[in-house]
């Protein structure tokens, strides 16, 4: 692949990335927390069903039920996380959370895979945890949103470890396609059953939507798996970093968003870590994105 436009394509996925916090941050205004994640995640999902009807399909109930466990951890949980810290934590300080997952990755696969990772990458783990203690111990305020950007960030990786072990037995599309639906279909129930459901619509509520849905689920994603099939997966995943630098860039241009010192401190260590874990990588795919 020509260097300009893969670097123009890392770019555009972990822009879409990073901006995704601060468009959801807005969208907050008009909608419920849970019923937008819902929102956003229900409408991808239907149209990528749509456009992977022709791909092999899961063949039998286990099958489904483990795409179900997926969409559970990977769109339900993660996206639940992120959208419930944003009423909160800057979208800045939410982005910079979540991305720990990487990290969390190394661990995970090495307690429940088996994996063997370089000395490199543990260094980068206990920069990036270091980066973790930092952003949030300097001033000793664990709000609400914080421990929900954890956990978002503990989600994403719980899916990843079972899309390493389940993922051969889908097509990658099918299985994209799916989790998304089905996570979204939870956050909407969740949405009008556990929270106070709030809908305004007009042409700021749609686009923001339609954002979230096509540009920064379906485009996203797109773009980011061609990246990972294209070139080296563990290189490439180390561009990682990249999206909570937009996280917060996004949350400063958008919100007027402005961090402490020590957000950037703490947020530089993680992006460091996740750099050092994902660079030495090979042979794998480090993570997996919707």
């Amino acid at each position: 692949m020509n260097i300009l436009i893969y670097g123009l394509l890392v770019i555009l996925a972990t822009s879409l990335m990073g901006s995704s916090f601060a468009v959801g941050k807005m969208g907050l205004a008009y909608f419920s927390p849970l019923f937008l994640a819902g929102l956003r995640f229900t409408i991808a999902g239907l149209l990528m069903t749509l456009w992977v009807r022709k791909k092999r399909h899961p063949a039998s109930t286990d099958d489904w039920m483990k795409v179900g466990v997926v969409g559970l951890f990977q769109t339900a949980a993660v996206m639940g996380c992120i959208f419930l810290s944003l009423r909160t934590i800057t979208a800045g300080e939410t982005s910079i959370l979540t991305f720990v997952n990487p990290l969390l990755v190394v661990i995970f696969g090495t307690w429940f895979l088996g994996l063997r990772y370089r000395f490199s990458q543990w260094i980068g783990v206990l920069i990036g945890f270091l980066g973790v203690v930092v952003t949030l111990g300097a001033h000793l305020q664990l709000k609400t949103g914080t421990i929900l950007g954890l956990g978002s960030a503990l989600s994403w990786a719980v899916a990843t470890i079972l899309v390493k072990k389940w993922g051969a037995r889908f097509d990658i599309w099918v299985l994209t396609a799916y989790q998304m639906l089905i996570g979204g279909l939870l956050l909407l129930l969740a949405g009008v059953t556990v929270e106070d459901t709030k809908m305004i619509i007009n042409s700021a509520s749609v686009l923001i939507v339609l954002y979230l849905a096509i540009m920064g689920s379906i485009v996203q994603f797109a773009t980011w798996y061609y990246l990972l099939n294209r070139g080296d997966p563990g290189k490439t995943s180390a561009f990682l970093f990249l999206a909570p630098f937009f996280g917060v860039f996004s949350g400063w241009a958008l919100l007027g968003e402005e961090a402490q010192w020590y957000v950037y401190a703490g947020g530089f260590l993680i992006l460091v870590g996740i750099f050092l874990a994902n660079w030495s990588f090979r042979g794998q795919k480090i993570s997996y994105k919707q």
